[in-house]
């Protein structure tokens, strides 16, 4: 096991990762910017290293600063969490060129995945479904593209090979504005991810957001954590989630657990992961996978009992994945609300000080944040303050206790949108189950 371990991170996701560490004996080493030597893990850390002023680009995705901070406080590993540098290859492979050890897959798999299309490519070959498509890159030739768009047919999407986060993506639904769009969206891409290269799909009209945890060691051993609904999005940013998603066949299920376990294991992927997929009509379509934690881990870890931030530790120290398939029992339903920092009207941030916090508890309720009281939630960064997760035997208590536990939470000086999340949780249709990925901004009139 690690000695000592490096959090490259903020907020509630480096305060998760130190208290996995923590458990397994493991020294930390927190860094932070100017702007958040006040955060709780840095607080609560072995050592901590201010590496670089309130921006993200000169602190958090600073490579060279992390890397001095490893060296300096004898570090011999790095959790990068989610987000900044967490899918990075590039950081991943100057961590282990330097001698240190990346908590997440090898670099060449991260770039491999990070490409749309060489991670569709990769998929079909381990008999994941994917989405009908183009088969790669489009070709620079106006008839040809024409050709596959027909070979789909429309509504078709034009995809950015290196976008993400929602960007770098253009629907077309007649062929007389097909070129065009191509070329748009090669521009937009070029500019946003310095790489134009783009690709077509057939685009689903009213799918849902279903996405499948693994775990793997790189040794041969994977395993799936069942999955999650994370349908209920604005502007392709997740909501609010939960496990497992309501309303799904078993042996569909199934199917899409084993092409996902057995990918694992043909491209040699270690650590945590998430394969996400579009669903519609009894049907999984790949998308992309995540090479990392993700945000809404810990409805998988409130289902299942299992500690995937440790999970991931262990066998990125290289140690044989401890779990069995039939070691993972699913146990009744959770959801996560992300509570922001931000105005529940028009979204906008909503920094400042925290006057009063009081976070909910009960049976079957955890919240992972960094607030407290007095804290001061920062302009620079993701608004994301906390999380709130529930559980229940079913998914009506499981939901009835998010209801609870959202009206005891106060977050007093800033905006937050507890309010809209707690509209969500009483929607008559959400409550039914199996909304779609469009839901939540029809509701909201977007």
């Amino acid at each position: 096991m690690f000695d000592k371990v490096l959090i490259a991170n903020r907020g509630e996701i480096a305060l998760r990762i130190l208290r996995s560490c923590k458990e397994l004996g493991i020294k930390t080493v927190a860094v932070y910017s100017k702007a958040d030597r006040d955060l709780k893990h840095v607080r609560l850390a072995d050592e901590s290293v201010c590496i670089g002023p309130n921006s993200s680009t000169e602190s958090y995705l600073n490579i060279p600063a992390i890397i001095a901070a490893m060296e300096i406080t004898d570090s011999v590993a790095v959790h990068p969490g989610y987000g900044f540098l967490a899918e990075n290859a590039d950081f991943a492979e100057q961590v282990q060129k330097s001698g240190f050890v990346f908590i997440g897959p090898d670099p060449d798999v991260i770039r491999m995945m990070g490409d749309k299309v060489s991670a569709i490519d990769a998929m079909k070959k381990a008999g994941v479904p994917t989405v009908p498509g183009s088969d790669g890159p489009l070709p620079d030739d106006e008839s040809a593209c024409q050709v596959i768009a027909e070979r789909i047919g429309y509504p078709i999407i034009i995809k950015a090979a290196a976008g993400g986060g929602g960007r770098g993506m253009r629907v077309v639904h007649e062929a007389s504005a097909l070129w065009k769009s191509i070329q748009v969206t090669k521009s937009e891409a070029g500019a946003a991810f310095g790489d134009s290269t783009v690709y077509m799909e057939k685009f689903l009209q009213n799918p849902r957001h279903v996405e499948v945890q693994i775990l793997a060691d790189g040794q041969g051993n994977a395993i799936h954590l069942f999955d999650r609904d994370c349908s209920l999005q604005r502007r392709h940013q997740k909501v609010l989630e939960e496990a497992p998603a309501p309303g799904i066949d078993m042996a569909v299920r199934e199917e899409v657990y084993e092409a996902c376990t057995k990918a694992c294991n043909e491209i040699g992927y270690r650590g945590a992961g998430t394969f996400e997929f579009l669903y519609e009509d009894g049907r999984f379509y790949f998308i992309e996978m995540n090479t990392r934690i993700q945000v809404e881990h810990p409805v998988t870890e409130m289902v299942t009992g299992i500690d995937l931030i440790s999970e991931q530790i262990r066998v990125c120290a290289g140690e044989k994945l401890r779990l069995k398939q039939e070691d993972i029992v699913l146990r009744g339903h959770a959801f996560e609300c992300r509570i922001n920092a931000e105005d529940p009207k028009n979204f906008m941030p909503s920094p400042g000080k925290v006057t009063k916090y009081h976070a909910p508890g009960g049976l079957g309720v955890r919240v992972d944040s960094h607030l407290y009281s007095d804290y001061t939630v920062p302009p620079y960064y993701d608004s994301m303050i906390a999380k709130l997760i529930t559980h229940g035997d079913d998914r009506r208590s499981a939901l009835k206790r998010m209801e609870i536990a959202l009206d005891e939470l106060v977050v007093a000086g800033i905006k937050t949108n507890t309010d809209l999340q707690k509209d969500l949780v009483r929607d008559e249709a959400f409550a039914k189950g199996g909304v779609n990925i469009h839901y939540l901004e029809k509701k909201l009139g977007l």
